[in-house]
């Protein structure tokens, strides 16, 4: 297993562990995202997850229910990540052209991280994050031009009703990392 495919079944395995957390009368509890309840966030990642095998011709078998809805769409990731001609094929992107793996990792793999949290602030539970996904996620965000993380505050710019960063929610500076992160991305840690 190469390390997209590892890092993306880690990631995917503690994402299914909250949803799997989750009561029955969750499901509508308001998440740290301003127009989405739980059941909207887990809507979501599955969602994405069906985007990013399109250019591959794969989709996601629908579910009603949230944790075999998320189960199917990690299965259909996991073949493609485990299949090298379909994980390699470069497709258009927002961020530009790259590999179907490396949209994967980017994009889904990451947002396990983030929606993960805000599944477990929706229902009450752990939301440590993994500190090495901290780490890499504050990384590669920080990183982004802040002409980009604008655009990425914009809502509508990638598409009507999509917005990918809240407005920044500022912390201390010696507030720990994954506080930090938060803030960063829009979220009230």
């Amino acid at each position: 297993m190469g390390e997209v495919a590892e890092r993306y079944r880690r990631r995917a395995e503690a994402f299914e562990q909250k949803i799997a957390g989750v009561r029955p009368e969750q499901w509508g509890n308001q998440s740290p995202c301003d127009k989405w309840s739980a059941r909207d966030v887990v809507d979501h990642i599955v969602a994405m997850h069906g985007y990013l095998l399109r250019p591959v011709g794969r989709t996601v078998p629908p579910d009603e229910d949230p944790l075999p809805a998320f189960r199917n769409a990690r299965a259909a990731v996991e073949q493609v990540l485990a299949a090298p001609d379909l994980a390699g094929q470069e497709c258009d992107t927002p961020a530009g052209r790259m590999t179907v793996e490396e949209q994967i990792d980017q994009v889904v793999s990451d947002d396990l991280v983030l929606h993960g949290w805000d599944l477990a602030r929706a229902t009450g539970q752990d939301e440590t994050m993994d500190p090495v996904d901290v780490e890499r996620l504050w990384a590669s965000n920080s990183a982004i031009p802040a002409e980009v993380i604008e655009r990425y505050r914009t809502p509508g710019a990638f598409g009507p009703g999509i917005e990918v960063f809240g407005p920044e929610v500022v912390v201390p500076a010696d507030a720990p990392l994954q506080a930090r992160l938060l803030g960063f991305i829009g979220r009230h840690p």
